[in-house]
């Protein structure tokens, strides 16, 4: 890709989502969403693969849908109350909208099917975008008119995502689409807390992004795509595979790691909710979504190629992307001890 034109692309990334999480107007965050929407496309499109081309044009027809959606919901509140202000929606019909919008922007179910083509058809670096970055203006978006949108439409939408998330990801062989499933089962658990304590739900946004960008920056740098390919990186890069063994266990919320911090104080804001069973329901849940994670780790570190390789494990590699990634492992691994001082902040 020309580096003029991915200058351009990921300045309009950094516009989009500045305009977007800093407006107060309908309009505004519209038009920021729309300036990300564009942004992206030709990052998904660079490789010209007739998948990545058709993965393009599934995002623009979702994303497009759900602008439309978001514009409409924001005309309809305006038409009758007279505000154009992100926290003054109102109106039934445009809460469950926006409410519409929003999923299918995240990729929530029953809006999901979209997001694991379009990762899969993505590169590692496009699709870490897309897991994180693109999630944001959305999630700002919720944050700012979470008092308005409807409790037991997002608690069903956030249980049905955590359930499809753990359970499609279990007979999946390819990387990218295990990781847009947990993405999608991570999202259930940031959209059940959002109306209790939306606070809670920017601080796991947080989390899940250091976690994957751990993760993805670690495939990119093995060059890792499937399982079966997984196997064979471990004798090249064991320290790696390693530290993506221990990114994964974090992902999956087992303690001491970080990912364990969000899942708690999610488990512990329901029940004082006195939403235990949702709280119950949702903690078995994520024992489907630790299953396909183990089984990544196993594949990562103690399974053994079925050929012998011809030369030596390689205990380091000359290559200077792995500063940011000792920092973010780092980062998505020790977090927990900290966690007093994060309540504090929060």
């Amino acid at each position: 890709m020309n580096p003029y034109a991915k200058l351009i692309t990921s300045l309009s990334l950094l516009l989009g989502t500045t305009i977007t999480i800093s407006s107060n107007h309908w309009m505004m965050a519209w038009t920021g969403l729309e300036i990300n929407t564009l942004a992206i496309i030709p990052l998904i499109s660079k490789s010209h693969h007739p998948r990545a081309i058709e993965a393009a044009i599934k995002y623009f027809l979702v994303q497009a849908a759900a602008s439309t959606l978001v514009l409409f919901s924001s005309t309809i509140n305006a038409w009758h109350t007279g505000q154009w202000d992100l926290t003054q929606l109102t109106h039934p019909t445009s809460c469950l909208l926006l409410t519409t919008a929003i999923a299918m922007k995240l990729g929530l179910v029953p809006f999901h099917f979209w997001f694991p083509e379009v990762l899969q058809g993505s590169s590692l670096t496009t699709a870490l975008l897309l897991s994180t970055v693109m999630k944001f203006p959305p999630i700002t978006i919720l944050y700012m008119s979470s008092h308005s949108l409807n409790p037991t439409l997002l608690t069903t939408m956030a249980i049905a995502s955590a359930a499809l998330g753990g359970w499609m990801g279990l007979n999946q062989t390819q990387i990218r689409k295990i990781l847009a499933f947990s993405s999608i089962s991570h999202l259930g658990w940031m959209s059940i807390i959002i109306i209790y304590d939306p606070k809670l739900t920017l601080l796991t946004f947080y989390l899940y992004s250091l976690m994957t960008a751990t993760v993805f920056l670690i495939l990119n740098t093995t060059k890792t795509m499937k399982l079966s390919t997984i196997m064979i990186s471990w004798t090249k890069t064991p320290m790696l595979n390693a530290t993506l063994m221990l990114a994964l266990l974090s992902l999956a919320g087992l303690p001491p790691l970080t990912g364990f911090l969000p899942k708690w104080l999610i488990i512990h804001e329901l029940t004082k909710q006195e939403m235990t069973v949702a709280a119950t329901v949702i903690a078995m849940l994520s024992l489907l979504g630790l299953f396909f994670y183990l089984r990544l780790a196993y594949y990562s570190t103690i399974t053994l190629p079925p050929n012998s390789t011809n030369h030596m494990k390689q205990w380091h590699i000359n290559k200077l992307t792995n500063t940011p990634i000792a920092i973010i492992a780092s980062l998505s691994m020790l977090l927990l001890p900290l966690s007093p001082m994060i309540l504090i902040s929060i």
